[in-house]
């Protein structure tokens, strides 16, 4: 024989429903995004990126004109500002990446 329960009217909005009598499903997800080559489109190493290249261009583009002087002194700076942006990125990219 079924117990019966009684509730008012405020009870039944404002007091949690019974519990189910089913227990849910257990159930595995699993996520391919680490191993995806996407995961690598992540806009600010798309935009470091694309500012060493724009640079390396300029630099070409400098050299054709024969202004080497300033081809000299960008290579110096270069030198210094493209491992520290390398390993910036790549320390950001690792932090942020999802495993």
């Amino acid at each position: 024989m079924r117990k019966m329960h009684y509730s008012t009217f405020q009870n039944f909005f404002h007091k949690p429903s019974f519990k189910p009598s089913t227990k849910p499903r257990p159930f595995r997800a699993y996520s391919f995004v680490p191993f995806s080559p996407l995961a690598m489109l992540d806009p600010t190493i798309l935009t470091i990126g694309g500012i060493v290249l724009g640079i390396a261009i300029i630099e070409r583009i400098l050299e054709r004109w024969g202004v080497i002087d300033l081809v000299d002194q960008l290579t110096k700076v270069m030198r210094f500002i493209l491992p520290v942006t390398f390993y910036s990125a790549l320390i950001y990219f690792f932090a942020t990446f999802m495993f």
